[in-house]
C-alpha cells in the first residue's frame, strides 16, 4: 500500500480550532482498532519544511555509523500540556532489539532542541498522539528525530531486521526523503516474517501507527538514487507504554513518579 501523494504546502489558517478533537480522522482510530495499524498524512497539520530544518544539526549517533539522532522523554501533565521529563537513556532488551551494537545497552543521546519542542505544531502533535493512544498524565513518551544520510547503500535498521520496539504504542513519520530508493516499510504478524500484514512506502508527512506489542516491523535498505548527490531519510519515532522490562527499570530509576506499564 502507498498513500496517495498530497500537497506539501502548509497554511496555518487551515488548522482546525480544536486541534485535538479532529486531529486524526475517524478512519485512523477505526483501523487501529480493527487491524492494529493505520496510515495517514499530517501534511495539513504541521509545517513540514520547518520540521525538516531540524535535521540539519542532528548529532551523529555515537552507536551506529551513518545515522544522526536526537531524542527526548516527554509526558503530559495534569492539564494535558506537554512537558520535557528530563534526561533518561534509551534501553532496549535483546528480546526486542537483535542488533549487536544496541541490544541490552544504555544509549545516551542529545535531547531534542527547546526550539523544536516549543513549536505549537510539535506540541499539538504530541498531545494528539497521546490522545490517540489514550495515554494518562505522566506516562513517558519517547520522541526521536533520527535518520541516515550519505552515499551508496545503508541499512536504516542497522541489523535489527524484523523486530518490535518493546512498547504498545508506536508511530513512525517520515520527515524527509531525498534521492532515495528503497526504505519500504513492512508489517508482520510474526518475527520470522512468514505472515506479512502490509507493505507501505512513506513520503514526507506520512505517518504509520502500529500496536508494537502485536505486530513486527522492518524497513528495506536505502539506496542512493542519483550517484551525483547524497541521499537522506529522516523520521520521527514516537512511542510509549513500554513492555520491555529493561526500559521500564531504567525509566523508574530516572522518573520515580512516572506512570509505567510495569505489569507486562
Amino acid at each position: 500500500m502507498k498513500l496517495d501523494t498530497l500537497k506539501y504546502g502548509f497554511d496555518s489558517t487551515t488548522m482546525p480550532s480544536d486541534s485535538l478533537g479532529d486531529y486524526w480522522s475517524p478512519e485512523v482510530t477505526a483501523q487501529l482498532a480493527e487491524q492494529d495499524w493505520a496510515m495517514t498524512s499530517l501534511r495539513d497539520r504541521l509545517d513540514l519544511p520547518a520540521w525538516q530544518s531540524f535535521t540539519a544539526d542532528l548529532p551523529r549517533d555515537p552507536y551506529v555509523n551513518q545515522r544522526w539522532k536526537r531524542m527526548s522523554w516527554l509526558a503530559l501533565d495534569g492539564n494535558g500540556e506537554v512537558q520535557d521529563m528530563g534526561h533518561c537513556p534509551m534501553a532496549q532488551g535483546g528480546a526486542f532489539n537483535d542488533a549487536e551494537s544496541m541490544a541490552d545497552r544504555l544509549r545516551y543521546y542529545a535531547p531534542l532542541t527547546e526550539t523544536f519542542l516549543q513549536r505549537p505544531d510539535v506540541k499539538a502533535f504530541v498531545r494528539a498522539w497521546a490522545r490517540l493512544w489514550k495515554l494518562q498524565a505522566n506516562e513517558p513518551i519517547l520522541m526521536q528525530i533520527t535518520g541516515v544520510r550519505g552515499k551508496g547503500q545503508v541499512d536504516p535498521l542497522q541489523g535489527q531486521g524484523i523486530h518490535a520496539d518493546g512498547c504498545q504504542a508506536l508511530s513512525i513519520m517520515v520527515v524527509s526523503r531525498h534521492n532515495v530508493t528503497g526504505a519500504d516499510n513492512h508489517l508482520y504478524a510474526d518475527k520470522a516474517g512468514t505472515r506479512p500484514v502490509a507493505d507501505a512506502t512513506l513520503d514526507p508527512g506520512d505517518i504509520l501507527h502500529l500496536r508494537d506489542d502485536r505486530l513486527y516491523h522492518s524497513v528495506d535498505a536505502i539506496t542512493q538514487q542519483n550517484a551525483e548527490e547524497p541521499f537522506e531519510r529522516f523520521i520521527i519515532i514516537i512511542n510509549s507504554r513500554f513492555v520491555d522490562p529493561f526500559q521500564n527499570r531504567v525509566l523508574r530509576r530516572h522518573f520515580p513518579d512516572a506512570v509505567l506499564n510495569e505489569a507486562s
